[in-house]
């Protein structure tokens, strides 16, 4: 029997029993569909947050601070800090680390949560103490104006802010803009009682938006004040972190320039690089898909009982057609493929259809969970605006996709197949 007669005998049989055929089918769609619309979420969710850490980071920088380094969870509030450390960073001791071989310059920063105030409004935010044309050398591409300009060699009172300060709530009613004046209280909590410093400046300038989010880079979440003047209204020498720039981004320069920080304080501090905290998050990443894709694996598993149970009940039924076929000549093997032809079919259809309707189930969900926020590093608070996630459906998901609902069809609908092949003519014409 040629093979295309063994399909259209086996389409016809599905086509006699629809309501059966078409279970059979939702059994292995439901079980596709959750596998495609986990992993291009998954997919879609590690791109764009590879993509805002690729803007917010620069790749030939290193992060130093005290003791354990800053950590990769989440702490309340999304916040990523460094742990207790008995030894604390100078601003001074960018000196010593600006003496390093393959150190181009660093930058010492200060940044505390604040209320920063514009007329009767106010928002709380992290306010950053850096020195502007440093900071501008080592994150040239994101910390640019928008409007005003960046001062070299700034005043008293000097303020630039984020994009999402000037523009919060993303619909042009801006808090504040260049030339207002704002005020950032902070809470002294050192001094006994209690009490609020503030600070009242003139904004110079609004950084054009950045979208993404990195470890002390440039945030559109975040007001920036002179170093020096940070010194003075947070009344302290020591910094949260140091951003060392690099010659070059080369993995031997960023390992010696490590080791050579490191050792200049004594093994006190941590150093983390760009690269490094990018290459933990894709290994996350990639844990996460494999875990996700055999959860909805399961649920394609039960689809395949499923399969096996009905085509059992179906050889039930059928078993006097066999029983006729085999009489007339059919031989065994003719039997078994017409049966694994008909679960080949119910894969094919289910698999197809459920990696349509897992891409709509994915996009739905995405765009529903899209903008809902996002708590980022440290230098920034919660994202009203939330991230754009787009779902991603690779090659390697969609064939995987394909092939596992059509393997999983047809593994189990082996033993059927073989018990409808060994039937015996007699036996199966005497079948009621």
């Amino acid at each position: 029997m040629k093979v295309s007669d063994v399909f259209s005998y086996a389409f016809s049989a599905i086509r006699l029993r629809k309501l059966r055929a078409g279970l059979t089918t939702l059994g292995v769609v439901i079980g596709i569909a959750a596998i495609v619309a986990l992993l291009s979420i998954s997919q879609g969710l590690q791109d764009t947050i590879t993509i805002q850490l690729q803007t917010g980071f620069a790749t030939d920088t290193l992060i130093v601070s005290t003791g354990g380094g800053l950590g990769m969870g989440l702490g309340a509030g999304g916040a990523m800090g460094a742990a207790d450390s008995g030894f604390s960073l100078l601003i001074n001791d960018t000196q010593t680390i600006d003496e390093l071989e393959n150190v181009s310059m660093s930058v010492a920063i200060i940044q505390k949560a604040c209320y920063v105030k514009s007329d009767e409004k106010s928002l709380i935010r992290y306010a950053v103490g850096v020195d502007f044309a440093k900071y501008e050398n080592v994150y040239s591409t994101t910390f640019e104006a928008e409007s005003g300009e960046i001062p070299l060699n700034p005043e008293n009172e000097t303020v630039i802010i984020g994009k999402r300060i000037s523009d919060p709530w993303r619909n042009e009613t801006l808090f504040c803009n260049v030339n207002d004046l704002v005020e950032i209280i902070w809470t002294n909590g050192t001094a006994r009682p209690p009490k609020n410093e503030t600070y009242a400046g003139h904004v110079v300038a609004v950084l054009k938006e950045i979208g993404g989010f990195s470890l002390f880079g440039p945030s559109d979440f975040s007001v920036y004040i002179p170093i020096s003047q940070a010194q003075s209204f947070f009344g302290t020498d020591k910094c949260d972190v140091i951003i060392v720039k690099l010659e070059n981004d080369d993995k031997a320069t960023i390992e010696s320039v490590s080791e050579a920080i490191e050792e200049a304080f004594g093994g006190q501090v941590s150093v983390t690089s760009s690269t490094a905290v990018l290459d933990i998050i894709s290994s996350v990443f990639s844990t996460v898909e494999i875990f996700l894709a055999g959860i909805a694996a399961i649920s394609l598993l039960v689809a395949g009982i499923g399969i096996m149970n009905i085509m059992i009940v179906s050889l039930m039924e059928r078993t006097r057609e066999i029983g006729i076929l085999k009489a007339l000549g059919m031989k065994s093997r003719t039997v078994l493929s017409i049966f694994l032809s008909e679960a080949v079919i119910v894969g094919l259809m289910g698999a197809a259809i459920g990696i349509a309707s897992g891409w709509v189930l994915a996009n739905v969900v995405a765009r529903v969970f899209s903008g809902g926020g996002f708590m980022g590093a440290r230098n920034q608070a919660a994202v009203s605006g939330g991230m754009t996630i787009t779902p991603v459906l690779t090659p390697v998901v969609f064939l995987g996709a394909l092939a596992f609902g059509l393997v999983v069809s047809v593994i189990f609908a082996l033993y059927p197949a073989w018990r409808a092949s060994k039937l015996k003519p007699v036996e199966a014409l005497r079948y009621e």
